[in-house]
């Protein structure tokens, strides 16, 4: 049964998410362990949708702990030890919700996805009456965010202590002690899109030191303020606000910008005037920093096949080096990377576009986590000059290499992904030369950091195009050339 697609259950609440799935899903799920946390983002439909999956839980004979209304990094916090079960649609519209399964606070894999699936297609009777589990209500916010801020003042040194050999390249060693508020003096705008983040992201910051302005900072499952995905489009306002802070009167500049998705597993990071910066940039920085401060003889960053050559780049300068495992599969791939590795082998940390895993804190994406750390670099980059921060985030970003990158979509339905990305895997080789590697999809790498990835959407009609050069658009429309092509000849092969 197809049921769970790259980021769990997800879709419109009126014809696929229902109570009746969602009571179904938590009685499959409840088989596989004895106690759940529930949790849900702002949606509206996401208290109805928790209840039904709390009873079919309940039904199965597990105990559910019901931590009401959270960001998905706090559910999964809450699913240490245990498992547990997230409302959300992450970034989708307001008429969509979804569920997310986590185990020990790390995604559902695939085969225990295709688990649940398959006990939801052939559904098992509640258990006898005298063995159904019980609920409580449970608060862990203020466990997670002192967990967040814990972490940030662990990982997040940005000072110079040494230089050391690592695989004979000579790395900076940053593991300087901060202070207990290593943001003081650091003014942060957050963007919370009126989803979760809300009850997080603003608060932890404030207890790293951090000024902090929040937008859009009210939970309301409509997202009245702005689409739930936060993208350069959608915060055209947001970064309007951080443009306009001049420094006149009280309107004190902004060093960064933060801005979140509906249930904050995502990160958008802006600059003081208001440009967002590249997802694959704040991927790079992120990567360099904890590769840097790894003790590890083997550090190693856990990416997807659509992120750039820059992260590549960066780490390999720290002393580390990239795995690659498939888009919405970090955590299978930490648990592929680890279970490979040896002893001088470490994941030190994992990130695929906008979200990321940061392993020191627990096996899950963390938006939270992201949006704190981000500013603890910043802070500690050295760079401020006369209170405008600006420069601080310049100075992360200068080490990186950012080459001109796009994003194209090829309409392609159903059955048809298949036959066309396999005509893509026949022909893409031909018509860009360089490294091929089929693992996810189809990447070319020409060197010197030009690349193109051709993969099919998981939740969507489409085949995906990603490309990064100096050449891009030449690039893309090659690349564009071949799967329109295949997709059309596999079109005629149906008929």
């Amino acid at each position: 049964m197809t049921l769970f697609g790259t980021a769990g259950v997800r879709g419109p609440v009126r014809d696929e998410v229902t109570p009746e799935l969602a009571l179904a899903v938590g009685r499959a799920a409840g088989r596989d362990g004895a106690e759940f946390a529930v949790g849900r983002d702002g949606r509206t439909t996401g208290r109805g949708l928790a209840d039904a999956v709390a009873a079919g839980l309940q039904s199965a004979g597990a105990d559910v702990r019901r931590v009401g209304r959270v960001p998905t990094p706090a559910l999964a916090y809450a699913a240490r030890g245990r498992r547990g079960v997230m409302v959300t649609a992450s970034h989708n519209p307001p008429t969509d919700n979804g569920l997310k399964l986590f185990v020990d606070g790390v995604e559902y894999d695939a085969d225990a996805e295709t688990r649940v699936a398959d006990r939801v297609a052939d559904p098992a009777a509640p258990v006898p009456w005298d063995e159904w589990g019980d609920t409580e209500r449970v608060d862990v916010l203020p466990a997670y965010r002192r967990a967040v801020v814990d972490h940030v003042l662990s990982v997040g040194g940005g000072g110079i202590t040494s230089r050391h050999e690592r695989g004979g390249v000579t790395v900076d060693d940053p593991r300087a002690t901060l202070d207990a508020e290593p943001l003081a003096g650091l003014r942060a705008a957050v963007d919370c899109g009126n989803g979760t983040g809300s009850v997080t992201t603003p608060a932890v910051l404030r207890a790293l030191g951090a000024d902090v302005v929040a937008v859009s900072a009210n939970v309301d499952g409509a997202f009245p303020a702005r689409d739930s995905k936060p993208t350069p489009e959608s915060l055209v306002e947001f970064a309007a606000v951080l443009d306009a802070a001049d420094g006149e009167g009280d309107d004190e500049p902004f060093d960064l910008g933060l801005a979140h998705d509906g249930d904050a597993d995502r990160t958008v990071v802006l600059t003081g005037d208001g440009e967002v910066v590249h997802e694959d940039t704040v991927l790079a920085v992120l990567a360099e920093h904890h590769v840097r401060r790894s003790e590890a003889a083997d550090p190693v960053v856990v990416t997807t096949p659509n992120a750039s050559a820059r992260v590549d780049e960066r780490v390999e300068a720290a002393g580390g080096r990239v795995e690659r495992v498939r888009l919405g599969g970090l955590h299978e791939g930490v648990a592929a990377a680890r279970e490979a590795s040896g002893a001088d082998t470490a994941i030190v940390f994992a990130g695929e576009p906008w979200k990321h895993v940061h392993p020191g804190l627990g096996g899950w994406i963390d938006g939270v986590a992201t949006a704190a750390l981000v500013a603890t670099l910043v802070a500690g980059t050295g760079a401020r000059l006369d209170g405008d921060g600006r420069e601080g985030l310049a100075a992360l970003r200068e080490p990186v290499t950012e080459r001109p990158y796009r994003k194209e979509s090829v309409d392609c339905h159903g059955e048809r992904k298949r036959a066309a990305m396999a005509l893509v895997g026949e022909r893409l080789p031909g018509a860009v030369e360089g490294t091929v590697d089929t693992s996810y999809g189809v990447r070319v790498d020409r060197g010197d950091g030009a690349w193109v990835l051709v993969r099919p959407s998981g939740t969507e009609p489409y085949l995906r195009v990603y490309a990064e050069s100096d050449e891009v658009d030449a690039l893309v429309a090659r690349a564009v050339d071949v799967v329109e092509g295949a997709v059309a000849d596999a079109s005629e092969a149906e008929h």
